[in-house]
């Protein structure tokens, strides 16, 4: 059977605190959504919001239509007596998700209604929905306090609405209250009761149980689940969107429809676009998660596969990586000198490995390309010269002025000089060194994909800094890092170590 996803990024995505996505990345966001990972259903925002939303939503659904989508696209709305109906047909939308509560004491207390006041309400709304060309799917907001404390009244209102012209029924754990064994029961009740109904199940994470409830949410018989890209939400967030589909597909041994092999490449942009960063240890998309650290792990890969499971990195668009560090062992280094294309017999590993964990111990990281150096210089071999050199540079920055560098760079037997302005100091030097590698060299520049500053925690203002840059050359993923008390110094290293790298390649 196959479970129907609604991802709602960007909508409930966007209740993130400090979250907001411009015109330009939610259509991003939607042709990533639709096209990319081919989710059957996305929610992009919620009604009579401000006039930019508006706009943003218009140029979602126009491009919808345009490529047939506009069936995918979904709407919040709410009872407001036709304002929002008004506002999605003027977008262009074609699925509104109307807003009702789904608890008594939301009822009572938040919109001051009876029940039955409440169900008229909801009647008349959908019938003017549906009347004016619209398919209609309906929250029921806060629906787990309502079956924990008044499943009464849930079961009134659904027996008032069930012939209704309500295409899905949502089901939201709107303050992330369940666990997976109450998720289960509540599903069961309201599937037994009404077997004709499509139900949908929303979780939330407060007590970090989101994907464990749907889980539990579709093994009781719900048809379709929401969830965000990287877990996005108010508070502790919704259920992640690539967790869920690893769970259904792994798990449940159902089908989403879902690209996994997308499903890294969309969560790296969602996190560009939101600002919120990614925890490495993140299922499935974190960037430590597919990265062995002890020894006895690679060691146990090298025979048989022994420490892998069906999450293989392969499947969602990453690579497996062994850490370089004071836990690795041999085994580890192995594997790296293995992707690098280096031999050695096992004394010189025994060096190498030897001098990486005396790195580890000083708190200090290897990167693979990082290790091609220590090979060098542990083992005494010129297997990796410097070919690319730093004569001389300078670095200006003048009030009014765009920081400027000059460089002297020497690349093999070759001196080439090069000055360009950048918007910082290490922008500048990146772009005249990018100078002389396109406009005169006439060869591919790296693109740099990442950077980050590290500072050891209680360090004073003469700490020394670790500056970590990720480089994509030819689809090779490069991350190299430079240290030194100035931050911009270590950026320079490990710029230089990347042009090594490639010299090298």
């Amino acid at each position: 059977m196959k479970v129907e996803i609604l991802d709602t990024t960007l909508r409930d995505g966007e209740q993130t605190s400090g979250v907001s996505f411009s015109a330009s990345e939610k259509l991003g966001i939607t042709r990533l959504l639709l096209e990319e990972l081919h989710i059957p259903r996305i929610e992009i925002a919620s009604a009579r919001v401000s006039d930019g939303e508006f706009d943003a939503v218009r140029q979602v659904c126009l491009w919808a239509e345009r490529m047939g989508h506009l069936d995918k696209i979904e709407v919040l709305g709410f009872l407001d007596n036709g304002l929002s109906i008004e506002w999605v047909k003027k977008v262009g939308a074609k699925v509104i998700n109307l807003l009702s509560k789904g608890s008594e004491k939301h009822c009572l207390y938040q919109l001051k209604q009876t029940p039955q006041q409440h169900i008229d309400v909801i009647t008349r709304e959908v019938e003017n929905a549906v009347a004016a060309g619209l398919t209609v799917n309906l929250y029921l907001e806060d629906w787990s306090n309502g079956m924990k404390n008044s499943y009464n009244y849930v079961y009134n209102m659904m027996d008032s609405l069930r012939h209704l012209p309500i295409k899905r029924f949502m089901l939201p754990d709107t303050l992330g209250v369940l666990n997976p064994y109450d998720t289960l029961a509540h599903v069961q009740r309201m599937i037994k009761r009404y077997p004709e109904l499509h139900f949908d199940f929303h979780a939330h994470n407060d007590y970090d149980l989101a994907t464990s409830n749907v889980y539990a949410a579709v093994l009781g018989g719900a048809k379709g689940v929401h969830c965000t890209v990287n877990g996005l939400g108010e508070r502790a967030g919704n259920a992640c969107l690539s967790s869920v589909v690893a769970l259904i597909h792994d798990q449940l041994q159902r089908e989403t429809g879902v690209d996994e092999t997308k499903i890294n490449k969309v969560s790296r942009i969602v996190e560009s676009f939101s600002g919120v960063v990614i925890p490495q240890n993140k299922p499935i998309v974190g960037e430590s998660v597919f990265t062995q650290c002890a020894g006895i792990h690679a060691d146990g890969d090298n025979k048989n596969n022994l420490y892998y499971n069906d999450l293989l990195p392969e499947r969602f668009g990453r690579e497996r990586e062994y850490a370089l560090g004071k836990t690795s062992g041999k085994a580890n280094i192995k594997k790296n000198l293995e992707a690098l294309g280096i031999e050695l017999n096992d004394a010189e590993i025994q060096l190498v490995t030897q001098r990486i964990i005396e790195l580890g111990d000083k708190k200090e990281l290897v990167t693979q390309g990082e290790l091609p150096y220590i090979v060098a210089d542990v083992i005494k071999q010129n297997s990796l010269p410097d070919k690319v050199r730093i004569i001389n540079y300078a670095l200006n920055i003048s009030q009014g002025l765009r920081p400027m560098a000059t460089i002297k760079l020497a690349i093999g037997d070759d001196e080439f000089q090069e000055s360009a302005v950048g918007d910082g100091q290490y922008d500048a030097f990146v772009k005249a060194v990018r100078n002389i590698y396109t406009e005169r060299l006439h060869r591919e520049f790296p693109t740099l994909t990442n950077y980050s500053v590290n500072i050891p925690p209680g360090g004073q203002t003469d700490a020394l800094v670790h500056t970590t840059i990720t480089w994509d050359f030819h689809g090779h993923m490069l991350k190299t890092r430079g240290l030194d008390a100035d931050q911009t110094e270590a950026a320079i290293q490990a710029t230089i170590k990347m042009l090594n790298i490639i010299e090298n390649l």
